[in-house]
């Protein structure tokens, strides 16, 4: 069936497809054409934006926010490369201007690939019926039957709110709005300190507003990275000005004057803390959207907010397949991608690998960026394994140090006993391109001597991974 966007009436005729996707985010838009490179008659519903969150409003309009940041501190210490600039200033609307730009050309992208692929594109929202249909109504109620082979459920997440912390969009906001603001607030606190929080608080700190980031958990920074890399951002933090509250609880938010009042309690001393700020971004993780889709009606099981499905994504009802946010997996936009591609290739009998979920990298991109993937220290010990740990810092890297970027260091964690790659954790510049050699070599069984005698460019900083597998060994020269 050639590209549409179709015209829903109530008396619009059914619609038969080999697959509906529903959702057109990283895992749903990303589906449907390999759906349709494998020749299936492919549909795609979609009740906002193709491309979904993460294009709209999340991976890829936030990392132009933090590009520009970056930029701006670039030109802040350009003293420390030896060139002398006018006083930089932050203009607030052109940087979220330009993130919006970005986003909606790549949405526009999106819907070029639609039609290269020769994808049907329905614009409202689906629900299942009986016997694979989905009805589809659009934004003035108008509804349509459209049947299909096979279903692919992949509707994301939203942002979660903590309990008497409802998101108004105003005082209290989540990841849309802030990166959307119509004006750039003077003081924000940032309740959660995973990826999303930790982004945001880097970006309003670094263009002048005043920070400060409140985690539940011990840990602090990126709680469920390695302990010594949320050490090390923590350290970086709080000496950029941002002030980092770990191991404390929010016990309340006072949004009724003009400011926003947080309550924190430290729970380990019991002692609570007024914070004043103009805005609150709740940035504790999100929440399925699962609502509305007919789920209950078709008996499919979920579990904890969660969809279940086996190693293809497939649900408890045959032909029905749910991927990215909405299952167990990691709710990331690359995880999304695979299961996608997955599923497909499962329903057109191609009988794929199913993902291995421990070689998974996981990325923060906020000033040193973050990049892991593999079992912490901690883990692989709880797992049973005796372990071979190299460690190497950024200030030692000659490429590092060049480009004045010598912050952080490559943490790496081999099995004593054959060598397997058990896990590498990194903070520093560009860590999150360089992930992808590890993530690379654990997929090929690589062992850490073949890391130590594999030669790599120099200057470079991805030495550093080398030279931490050489440090795990006894063989690093560099320190």
């Amino acid at each position: 069936m050639s590209f549409a966007y179709l015209c829903k009436t109530k008396n619009a005729e059914l619609m038969n497809f080999d697959l509906i996707v529903i959702g057109s985010g990283p895992g749903g838009y990303v589906a449907a054409i390999r759906a349709s490179q494998l020749g299936l008659n492919t549909a795609i519903i979609e009740k906002e934006s193709l491309g979904g969150i993460c294009l709209n409003w999340g991976c890829i309009p936030t990392k132009a926010l933090l590009k520009s940041a970056q930029v701006f501190e670039y030109i802040n210490h350009a003293e420390d490369y030896g060139i002398t600039v006018a006083k930089a200033n932050a203009d607030f609307d052109a940087i979220i201007n330009r993130s919006r730009s970005v986003a909606d050309g790549m949405s526009k992208g999106v819907q070029f690939l639609m039609k290269k692929n020769k994808i049907t594109v329905i614009n409202g929202h689906g629900e299942l019926g009986r016997g694979k249909k989905v009805i589809v109504t659009d934004d003035k109620g108008a509804k349509t039957e459209h049947q299909a082979k096979h279903i692919i459920l992949a509707t994301g997440a939203r942002s979660r709110a903590l309990p008497g912390m409802d998101i108004d969009g105003k005082k209290i906001i989540g990841y849309r709005e802030a990166m959307s603001l119509k004006k750039q607030p003077k003081k924000l606190v940032v309740i959660g300190a995973g990826a999303i929080g930790v982004e945001f608080a880097y970006f309003y700190n670094a263009i002048g507003t005043e920070v400060t980031v409140v985690e539940f958990l011990e840990q602090g920074l990126l709680p469920r990275e390695e302990p010594e890399i949320s050490k090390e951002l923590s350290k970086v933090f709080r000496k950029s000005g941002i002030n980092v509250l770990g191991n404390t609880a929010v016990e309340h938010v006072d949004t009724s004057g003009k400011t926003c009042k947080v309550t924190v309690k430290d729970r380990k001393s019991q002692k609570e803390e007024v914070i004043e700020c103009d805005v609150v971004l709740s940035a504790v993780g999100v929440a399925t959207n699962l609502e509305n889709l007919g789920l209950e009606a078709l008996g499919i099981k979920v579990d904890k907010g969660l969809i279940q499905v086996d190693a293809y994504g497939q649900t408890s009802v045959p032909g029905i397949y749910a991927i990215g946010d909405i299952t167990p997996g990691a709710a990331l936009a690359h995880v999304a991608s695979a299961e996608g591609i997955i599923a497909v290739e499962q329903i057109a009998g191609h009988n794929p690998t199913p993902i291995d979920y421990n070689n998974i990298p996981s990325c923060t991109y906020c000033s040193p960026e973050v990049a892991s993937v593999g079992y912490t220290e901690a883990a692989a010990k709880e797992a049973g394994y005796t372990v071979k740990v190299g460690k190497f810092p950024f200030s030692a890297s000659g490429k590092a140090k060049a480009s004045g970027a010598s912050t952080g260091f490559v943490k790496v964690i081999f099995d004593e006993q054959y060598g397997e790659f058990l896990g590498a954790h990194l903070i520093g510049a560009n860590v999150t391109e360089m992930i992808a050699e590890v993530v690379v070599a654990r997929k090929l069984e690589t062992t850490g001597m073949e890391i130590v005698k594999t030669v790599h460019p120099h200057p470079t900083m991805s030495e550093a991974i080398m030279e931490a597998a050489a440090a795990a060994y006894g063989e690093v020269i560099h320190l």
